[in-house]
């Protein structure tokens, strides 16, 4: 790999000094991309040049082959040398698509990374605040946050740079500036670093007083980012029915107009060979409604703040893992049930089904059992971070009235009713009862009982009592603290549970109403056309082609439609209530549906 980049940076090393990659050298700071910015546009415009020389033979070979009437357009001209013109257009037009990409690809980076600071820079200096109630120095303050990514992602990270620029350096002070300047939260991040360069040399009681500042200021900024969001996925919601109706209304109106408009019959080639205009109609707007269904999802699931959802669990590294946690992670369930689903679908297509219903029913084989490991584990992670908020709040009541805080969890795990919780804190309080040897017990203690519980809640917020207590915090401090944050993270989860029920209403309703559409059309409208096209082979006046409306056909070009339009709303729906994986049950579900209904009505091919 380092001779490639010899290579690449001997050919094109000189070309990141243009003023074109200006931008591009900025948007590459804000990123974490260790390879250095020269070396980058090196490899980027190595990878143009390929792909130039490849697109380029392509297009002179294509237009040599398929440039007919292009030639006869152009007479006495060699067609030579019109391959060539047309082979180096599209060298030029490869080569600075890739380079251009290779500057969007930057600048998306930063983008995330931006996105991804924003959303947990409150509840980082949340916690540095109750560090800083310990008493503890600049640089542990940022060493703690830098050695928890798992809580606070990009922000740990931006904190790790400045570790790494302070060992550099020799000065916290100038490790701030120089990552201040860089990040690509520069409104919120950059502001912070500053601030706290400034009061870090003022000493800790400073520190602490604008940490408590800046944790309430963050946390009203953060309201209003939430309550922009949900303006912004209401109108998304709106936008995403209208998307979703228009193709169905679309395809009716054109089965409609093909009576009146023979025209609408006639062939078009394609690669797929002859295929006639109101087939394209239809089986473009089926791919259309796909595309619509996909970028809602991910951007309803973009709109979710960071472990609000299904989407942080991790598959097993090995085939032995993954098999036996399958019933219980979906992350290891979709390795194991989705091929099986694709095997249910060839299984249904030898027996005679059709190949779309036998590709829609595979889907739903692998997608529904997916999804409702998913949701099983949903509720029961819910019920743990039930407990999680009671059990923090006994042991909180404890340590306030003096006792020890392995006393206080022993207390808690023998009185409290703690549900799915009690053996983890059972467990929890047997190994605290062990900080005799020493106080590494302790946080390995609290670490395990973390891992045990396995829910973005005990993380974010357990994690908050074994920083404050290594760093010299009061066990009754950082347990006020963590009464706090853990509160509010729960109330939070639940406010926003609430509000995306009403999107998952409406990718169900929508889903519904275009059945009930369609449902309508294939009984009555198409039925009536077909009376009337037989009608109009013995009546005179009548101009109607008896063979302009298939019903057969159009049933089931209106059943692709439909079904396209229920992957579209599950997947919509799924992302709105807990994720991708939720995704998937949703859209089988309605898949199932669908082909159910259209089989009760009488209207399958």
């Amino acid at each position: 790999m380092r001779g490639l980049d010899r290579a690449c940076y001997a050919l094109f090393g000189g070309r990141s000094e243009r003023p074109r990659h200006e931008r591009d050298r900025s948007h590459y700071r804000a990123t974490t991309i260790t390879t250095g910015f020269d070396v980058y546009v090196a490899r980027v415009y190595a990878a143009a040049a390929l792909c130039a020389l490849a697109v380029g033979a392509l297009g002179a070979g294509a237009c040599l082959a398929l440039g007919g009437p292009l030639f006869v357009a152009l007479p006495g001209v060699p067609h030579g040398l019109v391959a060539i013109l047309a082979g180096v257009v599209a060298a030029v037009a490869a080569f600075e698509g890739v380079v251009r990409g290779g500057g969007r690809y930057l600048q998306a980076a930063a983008l995330a990374r931006r996105a991804d600071i924003e959303q947990t820079l409150p509840s980082a200096v949340r916690y540095l605040r109750v560090l800083a109630s310990g008493g503890a120095d600049d640089r542990t303050l940022v060493a703690r946050v830098a050695e928890r990514p798992d809580a606070f992602g990009e922000t740990a990270a931006t904190f790790r740079t400045v570790q790494s620029r302070t060992e550099l350096t020799g000065s916290m002070g100038e490790a701030l500036r120089v990552v201040a300047r860089d990040t690509p939260s520069r409104s919120l991040l950059a502001p912070f670093l500053l601030k706290f360069r400034e009061h870090a040399q003022q000493g800790p009681d400073a520190v602490e007083s604008f940490l408590e500042l800046e944790a309430r200021m963050l946390a009203n900024h953060q309201s209003r980012a939430n309550d922009e969001a949900a303006g912004f996925l209401e109108l998304l919601a709106e936008l995403f029915v209208v998307l979703l109706v228009v193709p169905t209304l679309l395809v009716v109106v054109v089965t409609v107009l093909s009576v009146l408009a023979p025209s609408l019959d006639r062939s078009v080639a394609t690669a797929f060979g002859p295929v006639s205009l109101r087939a394209l109609v239809v089986y473009g707007c089926a791919a259309c409604v796909l595309v619509i269904g996909a970028g809602a999802a991910a951007l309803v699931d973009s709109l979710r703040p960071t472990g609000y959802g299904l989407d942080w669990y991790v598959r097993s590294s090995s085939v032995e893992g993954v098999l036996a946690g399958a019933l219980d992670n979906p992350a290891n369930a979709v390795v194991v049930v989705l091929p099986l689903g694709a095997l249910t679908g060839v299984a249904l297509l030898l027996t005679g089904l059709d190949a779309v219903n036998a590709a829609l029913l595979g889907y739903a084989a692998g997608a529904i059992p997916v999804g409702a490991i998913a949701v099983r584990r949903a509720r029961r992670d819910d019920a743990k971070d039930r407990e999680i908020k009671d059990f923090v709040h006994g042991v909180a009541g404890h340590v306030g009235l003096g006792q020890p805080f392995a006393a206080a969890v022993e207390a808690v795990a023998r009185d409290a009713h703690l549900g799915p919780l009690r053996a983890d804190v059972a467990d929890l309080a047997f190994n605290l009862g062990l900080t005799a040897y020493g106080d590494e017990v302790r946080a390995t203690a609290l670490a395990r009982f973390t891992e045990r519980i396995g829910t973005p809640l005990a993380g974010r917020s357990i994690g908050l009592v074994t920083g404050a207590l290594d760093a010299g915090s009061d066990a009754e401090t950082a347990f006020e603290a963590l009464q706090m944050e853990i509160g509010r993270l729960y109330d939070e989860r639940k406010a926003l549970r609430s509000q995306l029920q009403v999107y998952v209403a409406v990718g169900w309703t929508t889903a519904l109403l275009v059945v009930g559409i369609v449902v309508v059309v294939n009984t009555y409208v198409l039925g009536s056309f077909a009376q009337l096209a037989a009608v109009s082979g013995s009546t005179a006046g009548l101009a109607i082609d008896p063979a302009a409306v298939d019903p057969a056909r159009e049933r089931y070009r209106f059943y692709v439609v439909t079904q396209a339009t229920m992957l579209a709303c599950g997947w919509f729906a799924g992302a709105a209530s807990r994720g991708r994986y939720e995704a998937l049950l949703h859209s089988g579900l309605l898949v199932v549906l669908t082909y159910a209904a259209f089989a009760l009505a009488g209207v399958m091919r």
